[in-house]
């Protein structure tokens, strides 16, 4: 479909929550369509809609190994494990920046397809890492948020270094 701008780090779209889909028709399929073609076109894992200015509960992961992508809709976490991994996070609106974070080892959630339909998945270590990253940003917790002071006035600070003009 389409390949679609991505909104950068400060934009004020990256902090605010996402709203329900509530319309199951083909303007979700060519979101869908629009995400998969961004989301390629930067070599990523995971991007939501509100990465390219549209405040609906969507995103899509592509992960590594993996020849499909997968969307997720109205995504939903109903139980996190107290177990908790660290790992290495970025962003397609902050491209060229990473820190570790720490996150549960395990999940299940709910969403929904496409179609509407009702699923329920548990996912465990990179899995649950890119779920809960993803559903963060949807609910307008940009990653960042998730780091002490410290490190996130160094990372935006290295960050603007990277891209001076936006």
């Amino acid at each position: 479909m389409t390949v679609r701008p991505i909104l950068r780090y400060p934009d004020p779209g990256l902090r605010q929550p996402a709203q329900p889909v509530e319309t199951f028709d083909a303007s979700i399929t060519d979101l869908i369509a629009d995400l998969t073609d961004t989301l390629r076109s930067v070599s990523g894992i995971g991007i939501t809609a509100p990465h390219i200015g549209v405040s609906l509960r969507v995103y899509i992961l592509n992960m590594p190994g993996e020849n499909r992508i997968r969307p997720y809709i109205n995504p939903r976490i109903t139980w996190m494990s107290e177990t908790l991994n660290r790992h290495e996070e970025g962003s397609v609106s902050m491209p060229g920046v990473t820190d570790t974070l720490e996150r549960s080892a395990e999940i299940r959630l709910s969403y929904q397809d496409a179609t509407g339909q009702e699923w329920e998945e548990t996912a465990e270590d990179f899995l649950a890492v890119c779920h809960q990253h993803e559903i963060d940003q949807l609910d307008g917790v940009f990653w960042i948020q998730r780091l002490s002071k410290l490190k996130r006035d160094r990372l935006v600070k290295r960050f603007s270094k990277l891209a001076p003009t936006r």
